[in-house]
């Protein structure tokens, strides 16, 4: 159990530093590319994505998070799994391509067909490193997972912005999204060093199959809700619309991602090994969730007070339009970071069934959100889902939480400091953009206002509500630089 914890402790540390390397990443060739490209680029090749993500949870049936779930799994079970994931991959590539002539049909878009082939490409890239990925995970190697994240994120960054910069247009970004998984296969492969066998039958893959399939019928409802708003844009209002709404959702969702993702994959692998252990499950739960909503729920604030400021500094005058999309999507984050956690404590659990059914409600009510906002375009869409998602964050936060070691109270204990610490903050923040003025001066408002909130959001959460000793306890365990006493991280206070 000690050298469970010592694993998690080095990986969540591991995989929140790799993600914020990442989402810097992300942020720079965003900006860069948003000053090569036109929207219509982007937005070719978002209509793409709608295809090619829904596809995608098809890619290893949830096979990976079942084999990761799992509290121990043969070489045999591994290497059949392995088989069944590159056969998928390459009949989700053929289907792809064989989809491309309906894709142009639907948008009325010819380029699209050779955009839609290459993009197909990563479905049978991909499923020749998902179980190396899952081996490594289930090892719990996650600085090995996180390197391997950070160095195929730069060097697939790399590629598109030189791509770019020649003139290739949407092809860059096309190039982009294929290179990162290549490099990120590849280097699986060398780090794990695992050659799987011949695929063999009746190795006991039924309740895994049950498990992944539940996950990729829950996947697939989710993402069709996530994602008809693009479609629906991308259809009626044409690629510019989706290229704006895009990229401002593209940017409102690196927060959440970024750090949901780095403690994501640490705690649902502890969470599955911890399963018969409440007390401890309940520990490391909350100290998981504490980071998430520490970091992000301040991140909230800022998109929302400093919104047009963003948009200027990194994407540049010809994104205006993105502003006050980007700004009306903004509760988003406050909901992704307190309900996504959730999903790791009920997937850890092995509870599939639960998440499928509150996927099952929300996604319908979501739709509907969708085509009420429609007729006011890409706004419309942004203010209807961001409304509907906060309607809908306290049922789900008590569905998920019914009967787990983990309460209600526990969630809002949690959540309640960060939580009106970022107000504060952001209130503040907002003020002093406005004593600043000069609107058209991005750079430095950005520094005014995220150095006041910041500022106040530190004294807030540390001193008045005397939070410093439990930061501090988290962060020399995270960093390894004192002994921490667990007792006293059982439970926010």
């Amino acid at each position: 159990m000690k050298d469970l914890k010592e694993r998690a402790v080095r990986g969540t540390f591991a995989s929140v530093v790799a993600q914020a390397v990442n989402m810097a990443l992300r942020i720079v060739s965003l900006a860069i590319l948003a000053r090569l490209l036109s929207p219509n680029d982007f937005g070719l090749v978002g209509m793409v994505a709608a295809l090619t993500g829904i596809l995608s949870l098809f890619r290893d049936f949830g096979l990976s998070a079942a084999s990761i779930q799992r509290a121990h799994i043969t070489d045999e079970q591994s290497s059949t799994l392995f088989w069944i994931n590159v056969v998928t991959g390459l009949l989700l590539a053929i289907v792809t391509a064989l989809c491309a002539p309906l894709v142009v049909r639907f948008y009325h878009e010819p380029p699209l067909y050779w955009v839609t082939v290459a993009m197909g490409t990563t479905f049978l890239i991909n499923s020749i490193g998902i179980q190396h990925s899952a081996h490594l995970q289930r090892e719990m190697r996650f600085t090995a997972v996180s390197i391997i994240d950070t160095g195929s994120t730069l060097i697939s960054t790399v590629i598109g912005i030189t791509l770019a910069e020649v003139g290739w247009r949407y092809w860059a970004l096309v190039a982009m999204a294929i290179a990162a998984p290549f490099i990120s296969t590849v280097a699986f492969w060398v780090v794990t060093g695992w050659v799987p066998g011949v695929p063999r039958r009746g190795v006991g893959l039924r309740s895994m199959m049950r498990f992944g399939g539940t996950l990729t019928v829950n996947g697939v409802v989710l993402y069709v809700a996530s994602n008809a708003e693009k479609v629906l844009l991308g259809r009626y209002w044409g690629a510019d619309a989706i290229g704006i709404y895009g990229r401002a959702f593209q940017l409102i969702r690196i927060p959440t991602d970024t750090l949901t993702g780095a403690v994501g994959e640490v705690a649902f692998s502890a969470l599955s090994r911890l399963q018969d252990d409440a007390k401890r499950l309940r520990s490391y739960f909350l100290k998981g969730y504490s980071l998430v909503l520490a970091l992000t729920l301040p991140a909230t604030m800022a998109c929302a007070v400093l919104a047009p400021d963003m948009i200027g500094f990194l994407l540049g005058p010809k994104w205006k339009e993105a502003a006050p999309i980007f700004r009306l999507l903004t509760p988003t984050i406050l909901v992704f970071a307190i309900a996504n956690p959730l999903s790791w404590l009920v997937m850890g659990l092995g509870m599939v069934s639960r998440l499928a059914k509150m996927t099952m409600t929300i996604s319908p009510l979501m739709i509907a959100s969708y085509f009420a906002g429609l007729p006011y375009g890409p706004k419309g869409v942004a203010f209807a889902y961001s409304a509907i998602m906060v309607v809908w964050l306290v049922p789900v936060s008590l569905w998920a939480v019914h009967g787990t070691a983990v309460s209600f109270r526990d969630v809002v204990t949690t959540a309640v400091h960060p939580l009106v610490a970022s107000i504060a903050a952001g209130a503040v923040a907002y003020f002093a953009c406005a004593a600043y003025g000069h609107p058209e001066q991005h750079l430095m408002r950005l520094i005014v206002g995220i150095g006041a909130l910041i500022s106040i959001y530190m004294i807030t959460i540390l001193y008045i509500f005397r939070q410093k000793s439990y930061y501090v306890d988290l962060f020399c365990k995270l960093t390894h630089r004192a002994p921490v006493e667990e007792e006293a991280l059982l439970s926010v206070r």
